[in-house]
């Protein structure tokens, strides 16, 4: 629907409430339900809404260490803008109007620290140099017979996971849950987040699921909605979905691996693919895959965000540790597929489901597009077998501290996404590690209690 459709199925259709949300910097949804009328009022003046989203973290405890709002400022309101033509209706809510809204004005202004405002900018940036990129993030995430109460009450332990035992690509474990199964593929769907596949993972009670890719923006927002809905429809059938990038050391992680290709202006050919090169891949897709490896250490923390992202990173654990490439190898930071033209892309294999969808597809574009603006030649040969013993292009930081204070001091990231984002971003993530620092672990207790 274009604005005017969209305006009069509101005032068409008795429509009394609204719900609208934007994504934080963690790639929360924070959001209201509002009238038609104040809905109405908005759309050009837009809604006033406490900038303290961007003044807390995850658990709504305020930053000490960020400038854009705090106690300093009196947490006032900033207004964000809710986006017409991500309208669609919440099938699991009796169609109630859904719309994504960010930071972003009619004057094109933009609050530095909003992520979907950060990534219009880059997505800018590559229509500046006339190409159309496509992208799509797949998910893998932990279903469990809980509550959010009994959660609280087991402290997170001895939980029930929706299957027993580790079946990857089972057909028998949906059919015992076909109902919660089924309701994800076809609510999902009628939500606007077309799912091109969905299946078990290797682990007990875990699923992937594959989004069909979409233009940039458009893919971060079904990526962004994907992960509150599966948690809502799960919540329906008596079940909490963890999107934790590693919630049990004796398990596999959950990815949120990122495809993308750059595409010609009129959307007909693929940039990314050249059948006479010997990996039939074009010099624009070298160039941006160089740019990837590149800029990877400088931008990690936007990959990897939080405390748990790097109990992932670890070796043998189907998530990279090193900074390589190859085709089609699932060991290393970047996978090229390049089985037929149409489907050519890059897969950028560092991102947990944790992340920020806005801000992890944004690194992987702003670095991609750095390497093409810079023309970097793709120096580092690809990697031949196990990725994880290929260090001769160096390894990811392996904790949050060391790569967010990589990103802060990193010129390359102050280079791609400005001064204030970057200053905020990473103080954030600071912040993530002070929290941690400074708890006492279940580990620490059972090894020390006692004995020590």
């Amino acid at each position: 629907m274009n604005t005017d459709q969209v305006i009069a199925h509101i005032k068409d259709n008795n429509v009394q409430k609204i719900k609208f949300a934007f994504a934080d910097i963690d790639g929360i949804l924070r959001g209201k339900v509002i009238s038609k009328q104040k809905f109405l009022d908005g759309l050009q003046g837009g809604y006033g809404f406490c900038d303290v989203v961007f003044g807390w973290d995850s658990t709504d405890t305020p930053y000490d260490n960020v400038e854009v709002t705090g106690w300093h400022s009196g947490y006032p309101d900033k207004q964000c803008y809710i986006d017409l033509s991500t309208f669609r209706m919440i099938p699991w809510e009796d169609n109630v109007p859904f719309f994504i809204a960010d930071y972003t004005g009619p004057d094109k202004n933009a609050l530095d620290v909003c992520p979907r405002s950060l990534l219009k900018k880059t997505i800018a940036e590559c229509d500046e140099l006339g190409y159309v990129a496509q992208f799509a993030q797949e998910f893998e995430w932990f279903n469990f017979y809980e509550t959010p109460q009994s959660l609280q009450h087991k402290g997170f332990r001895n939980l029930e996971p929706l299957s027993s035992g580790m079946f990857g690509y089972s057909i028998l474990r949906p059919s015992q849950n076909r109902s919660f199964y089924n309701d994800l593929f076809d609510k999902l769907t009628q939500y606007q987040i077309p799912i091109e596949g969905l299946h078990t993972e290797t682990g007990p009670g875990v699923y992937e699921a594959a989004i069909h890719h979409a233009p940039t923006l458009e893919a971060a927002d079904m990526a962004v909605l994907f992960k509150t809905a599966v948690k809502e429809i799960a919540s329906q059938h008596g079940l909490t979905a963890t999107f934790m990038a590693k919630w049990n050391e004796n398990l596999p992680g959950c990815s949120g691996h990122i495809h993308q290709s750059l595409w010609s202006a009129d959307g007909g050919k693929n940039l990314f693919y050249n059948g006479t090169d010997l990996n039939k891949m074009s010099e624009l897709h070298k160039q941006y895959l160089a740019g990837q490896l590149y800029c990877m250490p400088h931008l990690l923390p936007m990959y990897a965000p939080t405390i748990n992202s790097y109990k992932r990173l670890v070796e043998g654990a189907w998530a990279p540790t090193t900074i390589t490439w190859a085709i089609d190898n699932r060991t290393t930071a970047l996978r090229v597929i390049n089985t037929v033209e149409k489907n050519t892309r890059l897969e950028t294999r560092i991102p947990g489901s944790d992340t920020n969808p806005y801000l992890a597809i944004a690194a992987a574009l702003a670095s991609g597009l750095y390497g093409i603006k810079n023309k970097l030649n793709l120096d580092i040969a690809a990697t031949k077998g196990n990725g994880y013993e290929n260090k001769s292009n160096g390894v990811l930081h392996n904790n949050l501290f060391d790569a967010a204070t990589a990103m802060q001091n990193s010129p390359v990231a102050k280079e791609l996404f400005g001064d204030g984002f970057v200053k905020h971003f990473t103080q954030t993530r600071l912040w993530e590690h002070k929290q941690y620092a400074k708890s006492v672990s279940d580990w620490e207790l059972k090894r020390y209690f006692e004995g020590i």
